[in-house]
């Protein structure tokens, strides 16, 4: 039987990349597809209820579950959802939350703004952090891989993947080490994203609902 709820996890190794954005930006996609997202705010910091908070509600709901066991209570939060999305804190920080989400995740969605050093950091650092995930899912008995493993390219110079420049260069070292990049892009825009926080959602103008359609083929395409 094929899964009916898209359960995927939104990590980093570090703040900045834009993942708290790029979760909420997904939700709202999704919610214009009715397909009725959940969004679960695992990071203490809180900045998803806090813009859901400040923007007076969003289309969907939005929940805190910071805690190290979300791969045993988030199953009895799905309620015939079409998606539980997670919006997983820094790993650097917040290791054991981040394993305990990728546990239930079967889709890994990494964000990663391009450039010299966030290249080595997601090879060198985010590996490892994936691979202590792999295994505690062998430990409850899930698959070792998720369903699909995505990077998302966010802050980049040009809004559609280009075959040359800093951000092809970026795609092309992630590639070759193993990664699956997405064909879809997020372009560094301050005004439709980090100036945007507070306020209602709307997508339109942005490319998220092309990386929402991508995800949902990718996640279709790997079910048995």
């Amino acid at each position: 039987m094929k899964p009916k709820v898209l359960r995927i996890a939104a990590v980093s190794v570090k703040p900045g990349v834009g993942k708290t954005t790029t979760m909420l930006f997904l939700c709202q996609a999704w919610a214009d597809q009715k397909r009725d997202p959940l969004y679960i705010d695992a990071d203490k910091g809180a900045s998803g209820l806090g813009w859901m908070q400040d923007a007076g509600g969003l289309s969907y709901p939005v929940v805190g579950q910071p805690i190290t066991t979300l791969h045993r209570t988030l199953p009895a939060l799905e309620n015939g959802r079409g998606v539980i999305g997670i919006d997983v804190p820094q790993l650097e920080d917040h290791a054991a939350i981040g394993r305990s989400a990728l546990a239930y995740a079967d889709v890994w969605l990494l964000p990663v703004a391009p450039g010299g050093m966030e290249v080595r950091r997601t090879i060198l650092q985010l590996r490892t952090a994936l691979d202590d995930a792999r295994d505690l899912r062998e430990q409850i008995g899930r698959p070792r891989n998720p369903m699909a493993e995505l990077v998302l390219l966010t802050r980049t110079n040009r809004p559609y993947a280009t075959k040359t420049g800093p951000d092809a260069d970026f795609r092309k070292a992630l590639t070759e080490k193993g990664f699956r990049v997405m064909n879809t892009v997020v372009p560094f825009h301050d005004d439709l994203y980090r100036q945007s926080y507070g306020y209602p959602i709307d997508t339109t103008g942005t490319t998220y609902p092309a990386a929402a359609d991508e995800i949902i083929t990718a996640w279709e395409e790997a079910q048995p």
